[in-house]
C-alpha cells in the first residue's frame, strides 16, 4: 500500500533535529522542528505550508534563517506553532532584520505565528508588504490534543516538560484511498491529475453523494464521464485506516512526560523520538531533561508503534550509534507486562 504522507529526518541522528514530512501527489509537506536545513533543496522548502516548533532552543529554531532567505520575494503563506513563549521569540527573530525596502516588493510573503498553551492558542500574522510588524492577536480557546484539522488529515498536539515548555506532535490522516488500478482498466479509465480531485472529493464528502467529473486524455481526445462519487469510489477505491506519524523530541523521562508521549503515539504507524543518552547515563538525562535509550524503547512499546526512529543523539557516543539503537530497540520489542 502506498502512503500519502512521506517522513524522513533532516539530519543524521546526531544533527539539528528536524522532520520533513511531504505530501506525496501534491506539491506540499510539513515539517516538525526548524534545526539545519541545508539538507533540504529550495523545491523541498517552497512545498511547505506549515510548521510545527517543539520549542526554541538554537539547535531546534536556527533553520528558520534558511527558510526566511528562500521565502523573501515570494507570494507564500506560511503556519507556524510553538509552545509558550514562542510569540515573542519569532517576533523577536523576524524583527531583528531591517525590512526598510521590503515594501518595493510585489510578491506578499506572509507567517502566521501560533502559540500553543495548556488552554489557548494564540495567533498572529505577519505580513511582508508591513515590514513584519506583528498583526492583531487572536485567543482561540484549547480544549483538545487537535490543534489543525483539514479534509485529509489532523494534527495533535501534547505540551512536555523541559525544564520549559515543549511540544510533541502526531500527524493522523483521517483515512486512505488506495486506487484499484486493474478496476481502472477494466473501466478503460487511465490514472492522471483526476485521482488527486476524486480523492480531494471524497476526504470533504466521505458519504460521497455528489456528481464526479472524471476528465481524462485518450487518443488525443479529451473525455468526461460523470459518475456518483460514492458508486466511483466503490468501484475504483478501497478505504483503509489512515497513517500516524509522531514526532517527539527534549522531554525528561519523567511519570507525567512518559504517560503523556505514549498516549501521543499511541498506535503510530511511524514514532520518531528522541533517544539522547544511553541508559547508562540515565542520571546525566535527567539533569539535562532528555530521554534515555531505553525510555524511548518503553515509549515505542507501550504505545504499540509499528515503526521507531531514533534521533538527537548525544555527541558523546559518536562511535556508538549502534549501541543506542540496540537498547532501544530492545526494550521497544521486549514483552509488555501490562
Amino acid at each position: 500500500m502506498k502512503t500519502a504522507f512521506h517522513p524522513r529526518l533532516i539530519n543524521d541522528p546526531f544533527g539539528d533535529p528536524g522532520l520533513y514530512i511531504q505530501f506525496l501527489y501534491k506539491k506540499r509537506a510539513i515539517l516538525f522542528d526548524l534545526g539545519q536545513l541545508d539538507a533540504l533543496s529550495i523545491r523541498d522548502l517552497l512545498k511547505i505550508t506549515h510548521i510545527f516548533v517543539s520549542h526554541t532552543h538554537i539547535d531546534h529554531f536556527i533553520g528558520f534563517d534558511t527558510l526566511l532567505r528562500h521565502l523573501i520575494g515570494r507570494d507564500k503563506v506560511i503556519f507556524l506553532y510553538g509552545p509558550e513563549g514562542f510569540m515573542e521569540c519569532f517576533e523577536n527573530r523576524i524583527r531583528s532584520y531591517n525590512w526598510n525596502l521590503i515594501k518595493e516588493y510585489e510578491n506578499e510573503l506572509i507567517f502566521y505565528a501560533g502559540e500553543i498553551r495548556e488552554d489557548e492558542i494564540l495567533m498572529k500574522p505577519f505580513h511582508s508588504s508591513k515590514g513584519f510588524k506583528g498583526g492583531k492577536m487572536e485567543v482561540k480557546e484549547r480544549d483538545s490534543l487537535c490543534l489543525i484539522e483539514e479534509d485529509s488529515f489532523s494534527i495533535e498536539t501534547e505540551i512536555f516538560d523541559h525544564k520549559i515548555p515543549v511540544l510533541g506532535f502526531s500527524l493522523i490522516e483521517n483515512f486512505h484511498i488506495n486506487i484499484d488500478k486493474s478496476a481502472l482498466d477494466e473501466m478503460d479509465i487511465p490514472v492522471g491529475p483526476w485521482i488527486n480531485q476524486f480523492k480531494e472529493a471524497l476526504y470533504k464528502n466521505p458519504e460521497g453523494d455528489e456528481r464526479f467529473i472524471v476528465r481524462f486524455k485518450k487518443d488525443g481526445r479529451q473525455r468526461e464521464l460523470e459518475f456518483n462519487l460514492r458508486e466511483l469510489s466503490d468501484r475504483i477505491s478501497k478505504i483503509t485506516k489512515g497513517q500516524k506519524i509522531t514526532y517527539i523530541t527534549d522531554i525528561v523521562g519523567s511519570k507525567e512526560n512518559m504517560e503523556k508521549a505514549i498516549d501521543l503515539a499511541r498506535g503510530a504507524d511511524h514514532l520518531f523520538i528522541e533517544a539522547t543518552f544511553m541508559d547508562r547515563d540515565r542520571d546525566m538525562a535527567h539533569s539535562k531533561y532528555h530521554l534515555t535509550a531505553k525510555e524511548a524503547g518503553i515509549i515505542a512499546r507501550k504505545a504499540r508503534v509499528k515503526n521507531l526512529t531514533l534521533f538527537h543523539f548525544s555527541p558523546r557516543y559518536s562511535t556508538d550509534s549502534e549501541e543506542i539503537i540496540r537498547e532501544a530497540h530492545l526494550f521497544w520489542h521486549s514483552q509488555l507486562k501490562n
